[in-house]
């Protein structure tokens, strides 16, 4: 089993982060007017935040105290666990199901997280996309995460909110489907055997 984790088990909110530092107008500003998903993308996919800080003081000056405002309050955007899916994850460990993790998170973020969230230093083990330079869905991080995981592909159950992620996932002969909810995960689970029908 292969997990996402952000929006799959934690939820990920930049907009507390964002208006801790520059207030919620200019936070939703930044969220609407500039391409913040591009931007923070670069730093899953290994960019550090201070060449994302220079970016935008040479590229984007408007947004450059935005940008700094979000990796100051980092932990705000933290909101919570996604309902239900600790106990998935948990479930699938005491099963003695080999369960991993698998996602886009900046490495110099990564270390906040693992300490709010315990559930997240559960799993047998995380690829962090910041950590190894390469972020879903390039195909590169799937054959990474086969390998590192030490399963073949067509082994490997993941799920993920992001379509794309899942699509890639399946191209790389992943079986994989779409996050919509603990209980439809579970379900999933389930239906492939993984999980006995009264595994709560």
């Amino acid at each position: 089993m292969v997990l996402d984790l952000g929006e799959v088990l934690v939820r990920w909110d930049p907009l507390p982060a964002l208006a801790a530092g520059v207030g919620e107008a200019e936070a939703r500003a930044f969220l609407t007017e500039f391409d913040f998903d591009a931007w923070n993308h670069e730093q899953d996919a290994g960019r550090s935040f201070a060449d994302a800080f220079a970016w935008l003081d040479q590229h984007a000056p408007r947004w450059s105290r935005h940008g700094r405002a979000y990796l100051e309050h980092f932990a705000l955007s933290q909101v919570g666990e996604v309902e239900g899916s600790g106990a998935v994850v948990r479930a699938l460990l005491a099963a003695g199901v080999p369960t991993f993790a698998l996602t886009n998170w900046a490495s110099e973020t990564w270390s906040a997280a693992l300490e709010r969230f315990e559930v997240l230093r559960t799993f047998d083990d995380v690829l962090v996309s910041g950590e190894v330079g390469t972020a879903k869905p390039d195909p590169a991080i799937y054959a990474m995460a086969a390998e590192r995981f030490g399963h073949p592909p067509s082994s490997l159950f993941f799920t993920d909110d992001k379509p794309a992620n899942v699509e890639a996932a399946r191209a790389a002969g992943w079986d994989a489907e779409v996050f919509t909810g603990a209980d439809a995960l579970a379900a999933a689970l389930v239906a492939r055997g993984v999980l006995d029908p009264d595994w709560a």
